[in-house]
């Protein structure tokens, strides 16, 4: 018998190294996935266990955001190598895959290391054959460039919108979201540049609170407080400033400001009515600190509301946290304040950027849900709000149903509110002119976008009661 008709012996498995920076993009990956984690959460904790050097560390955050953040074209891709629908995939696998597609497409990793260890996490999540299953789906995804995989994917899609929302990683119906919000400002031919701009890591911005800190160079383009993270780890300028100065973006930092700084009087009351995790709040005390004003916040879920008391902590005023529903406030605060601000809990569209994962996790049905919370809240704002006074209601959403939608509900509902300009508000306190478009319906609202102005999509509305 010859050597070639000998029986096989199976082969032993070979483990295979994995770096730690793709272990541990893995594994926030996987608890994203799998556990509803928030990878801007859990990403420096896991980086801080395993002892990452900065390099390290940056090689597992871009893998973890660049793999997030394009997840829905790597499914798209995945499920053409596969031969079958992502949602048959065990999870561990299919997060190796992903995680594999995008060293393979995306990075200079070399293939076989990309392969190798992804291949390798695979086993180590799901066994032995779903190693062989990702080894024969990554090897397929290896022998073609981004741009065919792009044309394959496009190819397969049943609708433009499909075509889209795989190739830009959006799901169809946020894609069509967002192209809503545009029209509505006559500017729907912005919708590749903001799909793009949603792709793109955003860079660091912090504020420096007014009267504790002054703001460095290189500073933003508009708001007052703001600039820009110096290189290397922003925590360190936190602790050195004592927290007064700290990360926030831009279009956060003004839409606080346009509340605080609308011709602010001595004495006035204000409040912050769903406050956590205390980023604005901090904004307000310290510009209530300034204009004399007082402020109390306001936070219905007391971890929250934890995170409010600790945010507070660098500015040296007595802020009060209740811990209520802002929905069903007590009749002792009706009428009591001066200026409200709502930053409603929404889908956070706004912020995909920066937290690329809700975009899986939301659907339209959350979107019914949210807006009956946020129209209870602006409800609950406006009963608090003595005559004259001005409540801000902001989300970090452009979806048209959380914006417009519920303040043209409460405004049509009740004839006791009226709109101010949110446009002029915001134009008054940034630093140079704002691109804002003026909307095809005539609300004097206003809309922030990460494509034209590099923040967030912060929407704001400025209601007063009359």
């Amino acid at each position: 018998m010859s050597r070639r008709d000998a029986p096989r012996r199976p082969q032993e498995h070979r483990a295979v190294e994995v770096q730690r920076s793709r272990e541990v993009a893995f594994a926030v990956m996987h608890a994203v996935d799998a556990d509803d984690a928030y990878a801007n959460l859990l990403l420096p904790t896991e980086i801080d266990r395993a002892g990452l050097a900065p390099a390290d560390a940056a090689l597992a955050t871009e893998l973890t955001y660049g793999t997030l953040r394009w997840r829905g074209l790597y499914d798209a891709i995945i499920r053409i190598a596969a031969g079958r629908e992502v949602d048959e995939i065990d999870h561990g696998a299919l997060d190796a895959l992903r995680l594999g597609a995008h060293q393979l497409l995306a990075t200079r990793v070399a293939p076989h290391a990309a392969v190798n260890e992804s291949v390798e996490l695979a086993r180590r999540s799901s066994g032995r054959s779903a190693a062989g299953f990702a080894n024969a789906v990554l090897r397929r995804i290896s022998r073609d460039d981004l741009d065919g995989w792009l044309a394959q994917v496009k190819a397969a899609a049943r609708s433009a919108d499909e075509a889209i929302g795989s190739a830009t990683s959006h799901p169809v119906w946020i894609v069509r979201a967002l192209r809503r919000a545009l029209r509505a400002e006559g500017r729907e031919h912005e919708l590749e540049d903001l799909l793009a701009a949603d792709n793109a890591s955003p860079s660091v911005t912090m504020a420096a609170l007014t009267g504790l800190a002054q703001p460095r160079s290189p500073r933003t383009r508009y708001s007052p407080i703001g600039f820009r993270a110096p290189s290397g780890d922003p925590e360190s300028v936190i602790r050195a400033s004592g927290a007064t100065q700290r990360v926030q973006d831009e279009g956060s930092q003004l839409v606080a400001l346009a509340l605080a700084r609308r011709d602010p009087v001595a004495g006035e009351r204000w409040l912050d009515l769903c406050a956590g995790p205390g980023g604005k709040t901090a904004v307000l005390a310290a510009e209530a600190l300034v204009s004399g004003a007082s402020l109390e916040a306001n936070e219905v879920i007391p971890a929250r509301a934890g995170l409010v008391r600790h945010a507070l902590e660098a500015v040296p005023s007595s802020v009060e946290v209740h811990e209520r529903d802002g929905r069903e406030l007590t009749d002792e605060n009706r009428g009591a304040y001066d200026r409200i601000l709502v930053d409603a809990p929404c889908t956070g569209l706004g912020a995909l950027r920066r937290r690329p994962e809700a975009r899986w996790r939301k659907s339209p049905q959350d979107v019914a849900e949210l807006v009956e919370v946020q129209s209870a809240l602006l409800d609950g704002a406006l009963d608090a709000l003595r005559p004259g006074g001005v409540v801000a209601y902001v989300t970090c959403s452009p979806h048209a149903a959380e914006t417009t939608g519920v303040v043209r509900e409460v405004i049509e509902r009740r004839d006791d509110v009226a709109l101010l300009d949110a446009a002029a508000a915001l134009q008054a306190v940034s630093r140079e002119p704002l691109d804002l478009a003026t909307r095809e319906d005539g609300l004097p609202v206003a809309q922030l976008w990460p494509h034209r102005h590099g923040t967030d999509a912060m929407f704001l509305a400025l209601l007063t009661r009359q």
